[in-house]
């Protein structure tokens, strides 16, 4: 119920937060032109720019949730709000400058520059508004839920220490028990004595009878029991509720949950990889008539690479070896430069001489954008392993980087690739890349990847 209304007042806070941002467009503008005169060409003035809001209003609930602005405490810092409305306000005004620059069209520079303070001052006015509100309704005795702590002793009273920490007192503990030494009728009677809302129980001391009895004994008198899901011990896992069919389910997951971010990553990866394809065609072309032309095999290499889970998948890159070096690795293995299970040679005597001014500007991973359309890779994430090399993992935690898509280039790429000579610092940025995953980290790992391409810091 609480995730739920949590959920509904999300919503709402989008709706409202995209409204006070398009308001305060226009606000800006009657502000720049509050010296007019005649209030009807104020109006037609603004008209002119209304089309802009179509920008600033769809654009305004993403930005504010990638700066984590919905998931701050309603009593939290005003130094960080002001911060995140600060920074959506001035991506906003970016969207505006660039829609305007393609638009051939041009806008006030007061209005440009007053746009932030104003939807500043608009969202903390809405931040302090909610506050205080929810200050009040807080402080009033039919807001608060009175609960029943049940569990072993330890846990309730671990589970109480932490609903103190509850704002304002918005939870009210109305009795402490132990399920395991309590009647159904004791219980019946505690709950119809204070009108309870709701029996929270910390499950891990608690029999399974009990807990059975205590749920259908709420059932029947229509109160809510909330269960907390932390039976087992996790380092990274984050628990959520799923439903299979109708079942429910507890998963702990060590990945990311599906999210609009999750989606349009997927979007991006499909886009961007089809408009670089379109874009670098001719380069790719140039690539392969120079491979065929200069030594003899096939145009492209093909190896089974790691993917997701580790489920395999065939990569593909422009070849730039000698067609048996495959077979020359096990001659060069005593010059390996990378510790763990990863094969790395500087100066490779198996890279020809196209191949290594191919690798050099990264032209070889260009084919890898076809694995992307196919689902197989994404843009940005840990870059894919032979699956033999996989296979020799002496660390069982560094298959957690098999628990996103393999990508084309990483946080290891712009890192400076060529000075990474230990595989556990390679996993370590892998996992950091994991463990911070946003679409903000995605774009700023794609920005540098960029002047890494073009500094020629490929791989040796």
């Amino acid at each position: 119920m609480l995730r739920r209304r949590r959920q509904i007042l999300t919503k709402v806070n989008k709706v409202v937060d995209a409204a006070l941002f398009g308001a305060a467009f226009w606000l800006t503008h009657f502000l720049r032109s509050i010296d007019a005169i005649d209030p009807q060409n104020l109006i037609q003035n603004f008209e002119a720019y209304a089309w802009l809001l179509l920008v600033i209003v769809p654009l305004t609930p993403p930005l504010l949730e990638i700066h984590g602005y919905y998931q701050r405490p309603v009593f939290g810092s005003r130094r960080q709000s002001l911060l995140i409305l600060g920074k959506t306000a001035a991506w906003l005004t970016l969207a505006i400058v660039i829609v305007l620059f393609f638009r051939k069209s041009e806008l006030s520079r007061g209005v440009v520059v007053f746009y932030v303070p104003v939807a500043v001052a608009l969202g903390f006015l809405k931040d302090e508004l909610v506050r205080t509100m929810t200050a009040q309704r807080h402080g009033t005795q039919q807001a608060r839920r009175r609960v029943i702590l049940a569990g072993g002793p330890v846990d309730a009273a671990r589970l109480e220490r932490t609903l103190d920490l509850g704002v304002f007192g918005d939870v009210e503990v109305a009795a402490r028990v132990d399920l395991n030494e309590l009647s159904p009728e004791r219980l019946a009677d505690l709950l119809h004595r204070h009108s309870v809302n709701a029996v929270i129980i910390a499950p891990r001391q608690t029999l399974f009878g009990a807990l059975e009895r205590t749920i259908q004994l709420c059932e029947l008198e229509g109160v809510e029991v909330w269960l907390l899901a932390d039976f087992f011990q996790t380092r990274i896992s984050h628990v959520t509720v799923a439903e299979i069919h109708g079942h429910p389910m507890l998963v702990f997951s060590a990945g990311h949950d599906a999210s609009w971010q999750a989606i349009a990553k997927g979007v991006i990866d499909f886009a961007g990889a089809l408009a670089m394809i379109v874009a670098l065609s001719p380069v790719m072309l140039a690539a392969a008539i120079a491979v065929r032309l200069t030594s003899a095999g096939p145009v492209f290499f093909r190896q089974q690479r790691a993917g997701l889970n580790g489920r395999p998948f065939t990569m593909l890159k422009f070849r730039s070896m000698v067609t048996n070096a495959e077979q020359l690795k096990q001659e060069l293995a005593a010059l390996n430069e990378m510790s763990g299970p990863v094969f790395k040679v500087s100066n490779d005597p198996r890279v020809t001489r196209v191949g290594r001014f191919l690798r050099k500007w990264s032209i070889d991973e260009l084919p890898q954008l076809f694995n992307v359309l196919r689902g197989e890779m994404s843009l940005v994430g840990p870059r894919p392993l032979p699956v033999d090399e996989v296979e020799r993992f002496d660390d069982l935690a560094h298959r957690r980087r098999l628990s996103v898509k393999p990508g084309l280039t990483c946080l290891w790429q712009i890192s400076g690739r060529n000075n990474v000579s230990d595989f556990r610092e390679w996993v370590r940025l892998d996992l950091e890349y994991i463990d911070n995953w946003s679409l903000w980290l995605d774009i700023k790992i794609l920005l540098f990847t960029v002047p890494a391409v073009f500094s020629g810091a490929g791989a040796r």
